[in-house]
């Protein structure tokens, strides 16, 4: 039975974590996880995963995964809309694994197909003396919960450095929103309005 006022709306999404372009290093893997608001719950899907190591072709820079995401959230509201976070890993002269990256972004707003690239970043050793130490230890600064990207606490005392970017592919379908009173039409498929309109 259909409901004419819907409690929630649906927000599914489906896409792939497509590639990435980090020209320093090789034989990388990533991991993905969603970061949401509290009114936002997953009804299906994997809320997070981690891919298969990839190299660069021939003659190629780009590390191709094509890693599947598919996840269908529900929410009274659109606040906590929610992110993608993506953390990359490499391997270190030692063999060890590190990070090489993280990243985040919201996921699109407006149905459709989108893409979006996710510049991404390290945390930096504070000093020289803890940056040797790491690097002869193998133990480099990392997050101990990747989580932390896509929020703002704390970000503004923490030292990074921009290092490589990862694109993904997003088709997104709503349902409900409109009964809901939420416009999720893009800008660019509105209907053009007169400046009286305006």
């Amino acid at each position: 039975m259909t409901s004419n006022n819907p409690a929630v709306f649906l927000l599914m999404i489906n896409g792939q974590i497509e590639a990435a372009d980090f020209p320093e290093y090789d034989d990388l893997y990533c991991k993905y996880s969603f970061v949401y608001g509290h009114d936002w719950a997953p009804t299906s899907g994997l809320e997070e995963g981690i891919s298969q190591i990839t190299s660069k072709g021939r003659g190629s820079q780009s590390l191709v995964w094509n890693f599947p995401l598919d996840i269908t959230f529900k929410s009274t509201n659109p606040f906590g809309w929610p992110q993608i976070v993506v953390s990359v890993y490499g391997p270190d002269t030692f063999g060890n694994d590190i990070v090489r990256g993280y990243g985040a972004v919201h996921i699109p707003f407006t149905p459709g197909k989108h893409t979006r690239t996710i510049p991404m970043f390290v945390p930096e050793s504070t000093s020289r003396l803890q940056k040797l130490t790491s690097w002869l230890m193998g133990r480099r600064p990392e997050f101990t919960d990747p989580k932390v990207v896509a929020q703002g606490e704390g970000r503004e005392v923490t030292r990074v450095r921009s290092q490589g970017c990862v694109t993904l592919q997003f088709n997104i379908v709503t349902k409900d929103m409109k009964k809901l009173g939420y416009d999720t039409t893009s800008i660019e498929h509105s209907p053009e309005r007169t400046p009286q309109q305006l």
